[in-house]
């Protein structure tokens, strides 16, 4: 099924207000494929309800490109893709997906894990507009390489002149954790400045897979000895997901979306990780 092209929640501000209001989607796809023909539907139609302008995707299967498909079943959206490096590159990325005329976009090697940071601009009026993505280094608990990841980040988003800047991504990095906090220091989460604290938890939401039953066991068993090292608790949840804007940013709404399963089914969600939805403001 494709779902038609429909006025951009940005070009429909900027007639009625003159506002330059946008829509910006965060969520990470899951790379694992196990479910992807169950899934799929899941995320186009629940993307498409949801109309955003932006979608900032993570965990980008490349052999199947789901980026690409997702904007194929959506329409009216251009893809840009940024591959992982190393011997990832070939199989795993982060892409943008845009409704709204892109000016030009650049990539950033975050240099350990095959980590990589992406963004696109935009100018809609007369404001400059940086859109970036990333998906950050993986390690339970604190990290001094998802810290040093951050500010490489931090230091290419200040030379880049803009009016406005939004970050987006699955940053592996709980609320209270210092690579977090140093993301506070200079953008604000969408989430916190709507409701006053960040969400619950982002991840995992109780997607299973269909994996063959000695996969599903050892996967099970090696997420709950990760979980109980970093967390001291099996069935830890968390958030690991952000949206993040400056100054020339204001936030109108942020909300946790993707969060329901199948109707058929309650072990089926979109993905292992809830999105983020925020409605801002140039």
């Amino acid at each position: 099924m494709r779902i038609p092209d429909r006025v951009t929640s940005t070009e429909y501000a900027l007639r009625t207000t003159g506002m330059p209001h946008l829509k910006a989607l965060t969520i990470n796809l899951l790379n694992d494929l196990s479910r992807w023909d169950e899934r799929k539907n899941l995320i186009a139609q629940g993307v498409n309800d949801l109309q955003p302008d932006l979608v900032a995707l993570q965990e980008v299967n490349l052999h199947f490109n789901t980026a690409q498909w997702l904007a194929d079943h959506l329409g009216g959206y251009t893809v840009h893709l940024c591959p992982k490096t190393g011997k990832a590159k070939s199989r795993e990325g982060i892409a943008i997906l845009s409704r709204l005329p892109i000016e030009g976009e650049a990539h950033l090697d975050l240099q350990r894990q095959g980590r990589v940071a992406q963004y696109v601009r935009l100018k809609i009026k007369d404001k400059r507009l940086i859109v970036a993505n990333t998906h950050l280094y993986w390690e339970p608990g604190e990290s001094k390489e998802r810290m040093n990841q951050v500010e490489r980040l931090l230091e290419w988003l200040r030379t880049t002149p803009a009016d406005a800047a939004i970050v987006c991504g699955d940053f592996n990095s709980e609320p209270h954790h210092l690579s977090t906090k140093r993301m506070r220091k200079h953008f604000v989460s969408a989430h916190h400045a709507s409701h006053g604290k960040e969400p619950d938890y982002t991840c995992p939401t109780p997607l299973t897979s269909k994996r063959n039953k000695v996969e599903q066991f050892a996967r099970d068993v090696r997420h709950k000895v990760l979980n109980f090292v970093a967390h001291q608790d099996p069935l830890w949840r968390g958030t690991l997901d952000y949206i993040f804007v400056n100054d020339g940013v204001n936030v109108k709404a942020c909300d946790v979306v993707l969060n329901k399963p199948a109707p058929h089914d309650p072990t089926l969600y979109p993905s292992d990780h809830f999105g983020l939805m925020a409605e801002l403001i140039l």
